[in-house]
């Protein structure tokens, strides 16, 4: 049957706003009015994540976004597709010459993302786009040692960087979920479990709160980045964002591996709810103004207390799934818990349809900060449709289902239409 969608004018809204982003050469970064930003170059991560966000507007029966998800796998395939050596360039410009720095696999994953959502909608290159980012997943990310990824290369790919981070392999769980569900192999299955595993480890030794940062052997860094603690992808301390997205995964994950007919670790089923608690307890309003704030200590208490709004997203999100087999005053106040977020959206962060402010101050007012304009729209439309989709599988083969279940009823209403004429 057709999902009941959270928010399904505003996942419109979402997409109407993002078209204007499609370029030569990907996706371009989207300012405060929705025009495409012409000092920033073509970023693979908001290509990767806008090609599955239109992959899934097409899911929903949006006119125009089939042709805007092809657009953005043949943009993946060729023009951020390093052509002499293995990988993706992070960006290129708008005229599509690569801008100079390492390769990143937190901005591969979203290649891996776009891909398997593009074979979900049956886009004509995606199914080869996916297995060259798998492979290149082997030859440049994959380590055999630790069961993670390393986090960024040089362009040839021979120097690694030492640095290691949780969230390139969150980003790579989320990856190789949708690469399980769009092959069938239970490779990226395990891989996705062996490094949930281990930052399931890092939560539970750490008082439920994350750290972000590692050296090569995965020995955590606790004052990296203190300096520049409002970093957007390395900010110091924990990021309560990132425990909601980190326990939604582990729903997933676990969701995934019980219909596969494989073994749950307990971790899956006791830290998610465990997670999400320490972080509300944590992030939510602790200087009294509503909001979530981006990062704390590990003692819990504000660093960075800026309102970023995919951690609202993610927090709604994180909700929803637990909320599935939650039951009584649990499930009474998840439904609580979501709807004081959604109404707090409403308050501060959705300008207009579809127009997402990214970032607040602790009063909530406008800023931009650590985020400038309105670059992407994955995280505010995963939360408009979260809550009308199962846990699994991931979301574009969940509307693919949903989709075919639809008309296999129509057809079958049909046909006892017919019989009954």
């Amino acid at each position: 049957m057709t999902p009941t969608l959270t928010r399904p004018r505003e996942a419109r809204a979402l997409l109407d706003f993002a078209r204007p982003s499609a370029v030569r050469h990907g996706f371009g970064w989207l300012d405060d009015d929705g025009s495409v930003d012409p000092s920033r170059p073509v970023m693979l991560w908001i290509t990767g994540r806008m090609t599955h966000a239109f992959a899934m507007g097409h899911l929903l029966g949006i006119p125009g976004c089939r042709h805007l998800a092809a657009h953005g796998i043949a943009a993946l395939a060729t023009g951020l597709r390093d052509p002499d050596h293995p990988g993706w360039f992070s960006a290129v410009t708008l005229e599509g010459e690569p801008v100079e720095g390492p390769k990143v696999s937190y901005d591969h994953s979203f290649v891996i993302l776009a891909a398997s959502s593009g074979i979900a909608v049956g886009a004509s290159r995606a199914a080869d786009l996916l297995s060259d980012a798998l492979a290149v997943t082997e030859e440049l990310w994959w380590d055999k040692e630790f069961g993670m990824v390393v986090d960024a290369v040089s362009r040839e790919g021979d120097v690694v960087d030492p640095y290691r981070g949780a969230n390139a392999n969150m980003h790579t769980v989320e990856a190789f979920l949708a690469a399980a569900a769009a092959t069938g192999d239970d490779l990226w299955l395990r891989r996705a479990l062996r490094i949930t595993e281990r930052m399931a480890g890092e939560f539970s030794t750490h008082g439920l709160r994350l750290p972000e940062h590692y050296d090569a052997e995965w020995r955590p860094q606790l004052n990296y980045n203190r300096e520049q603690s409002a970093d957007p992808f390395r900010p110091y301390g924990a990021t309560p964002g990132h425990s909601f997205e980190w326990a939604r995964l582990m729903v997933h994950l676990a969701a995934e591996l019980e219909h596969r007919g494989h073994a749950v670790p307990s971790t899956l089923r006791e830290l998610p709810q465990k997670m999400y608690d320490r972080a509300v307890a944590d992030a939510w309003a602790p200087d009294g103004a509503p909001g979530f704030v981006y990062t704390t200590g590990f003692d819990g208490a504000p660093v960075v207390s800026n309102r970023m709004h995919w951690v609202l997203c993610e927090a709604i999100g994180a909700a929803a799934v637990l909320r599935e087999s939650a039951d009584g005053d649990r499930a009474a106040q998840l439904e609580s818990d979501i709807a004081r977020y959604w109404d707090f959206a409403d308050r501060y962060l959705i300008e207009c349809p579809g127009a997402w402010r990214h970032e607040l101050t602790p009063d909530n007012s406008p800023v931009s900060g650590t985020w400038s304009g309105k670059p992407d729209i994955y995280h505010a439309l995963q939360a408009c449709l979260i809550g009308g989709l199962p846990s699994r599988p991931p979301f574009a083969w969940a509307l693919k289902a949903a989709a075919e279940g639809a008309g296999e009823a129509a057809e079958r209403s049909g046909e006892d239409a017919e019989r009954s004429g």
